[in-house]
């Protein structure tokens, strides 16, 4: 089987023959310094960064769904400012300026042009040149990036501002919230309206909700609602996977996550912090991804990573739902190359089914 193949097995809940590799977010980070281009250039120019993903997953034997975006969107897209990349360990756009400041903020604040909001339009330009090729490493065209509300809500005002907001002034957190889960849902209808439903996996997910930022109280009484939200929508609109990353320590806000609809089925990325295990008794109906440690490709020897690779897979390998192999998060940009083709070796050597 292709990787494409294995992955669409999974989609129509078969077992393909081997775990398939479909590192997260596809590397762009890595896939960019790896292809000789800085993490900024990446950033910035949709052709170099879609031929650099698709040459990395080639060299390596990944599946691939391309994928433009960073972590801190909605900090320039709603009027902030950002700061691209440019120091060897600046591995991601990063907000120097928010839109909000006070709650005061909150009541002026408006949705963005979508057309015309950050870096929306050179995701769009992405998205085009990715529909051109139908690739048999490639499930989807594109993961569509459509951001988590309470992460999204962050990025515009501070981590630290909403968490005091949520415990002193309430309306202004849910009407933050309102925001930015009707922006999440109308950039949603805008990607169906110019590329449809069929080659696009939306991608959604919450990395401000680790459990070591916020308590499982805070994400019963503001995530829960709009991401049911958001999903409801965007499945109402014909979308029929979801692709959602549940970032960082979230042990205990899995029996909220599991009220979310995700599809049928759905993609459930985890991070290392979460065994794979636990996941899949809370999401039985979906697909499991993950979750090797991040911190273990970049900092440890090719033996290592082998070793943690075969660890993750073979724990994978149990769960009946579906499990696709990666990273529990972004790869790190500095990974050696040899650590990568170790992680590869790993799920190559122990990942086939019998």
């Amino acid at each position: 089987m292709t990787e494409r193949e294995r992955v669409e097995a999974l989609l129509k809940r078969q077992k393909p023959d081997r775990v398939p590799i479909l590192p997260f977010a596809s590397a762009i980070g890595f896939s960019g310094l790896y292809n000789k281009l800085s993490i900024a250039e990446a950033y910035n120019s949709p052709e170099k960064t879609l031929a650099a993903q698709r040459k990395t997953a080639r060299d390596f034997g990944w599946a691939i769904i391309p994928f433009f975006s960073y972590a801190s969107f909605g900090g320039w897209e709603f009027g902030g400012d950002i700061k691209w990349p440019s120091s060897e360990f600046s591995q991601a756009p990063m907000i120097t300026r928010r839109p909000l400041e006070t709650a005061d903020d909150v009541w002026k604040l408006k949705k963005p042009d979508l057309t015309t909001a950050g870096i929306i339009p050179l995701q769009i330009k992405f998205y085009q040149l990715s529909f051109k090729d139908d690739l048999d490493n490639e499930p989807f065209n594109i993961i569509a990036f459509v951001g988590g509300p309470v992460t999204l809500a962050a990025n515009l005002c501070g981590i630290d501002n909403l968490g005091k907001w949520s415990i002193k002034n309430k309306e202004v957190v849910h009407h933050l919230l309102r925001i930015t889960t009707e922006h999440s849902i109308e950039l949603a209808s805008y990607l169906k309206s110019l590329f449809g439903t069929d080659r696009v996996l939306p991608f959604c997910g919450e990395a401000t909700t680790d459990n070591r930022i916020i308590s499982p109280k805070f994400f019963e009484q503001f995530a829960l609602p709009y991401n049911k939200e958001l999903q409801e929508a965007m499945l109402s609109m014909g979308f029929r996977h979801l692709f959602c990353h549940i970032c960082g320590e979230q042990n205990a806000n899995l029996p909220y996550w599991a009220k979310i609809p995700m599809g049928d089925p759905g993609i459930i990325s985890i991070g290392h912090e979460i065994p794979l295990s636990k996941a899949a008794q809370y999401f039985p109906s979906d697909i499991i991804m993950g979750n090797l440690e991040p911190a273990i490709i970049q900092a440890k020897t090719a033996e290592e990573v082998y070793k943690a690779t075969r660890t993750v897979v073979e724990e994978g390998m149990k769960i009946t739902g579906g499990y696709i192999f990666s990273p529990g998060c972004d790869v790190p940009p500095l990974s050696p190359v040899d650590n990568m083709k170790a992680m590869t070796k790993a799920v190559n050597d122990y990942g086939w089914y019998k």
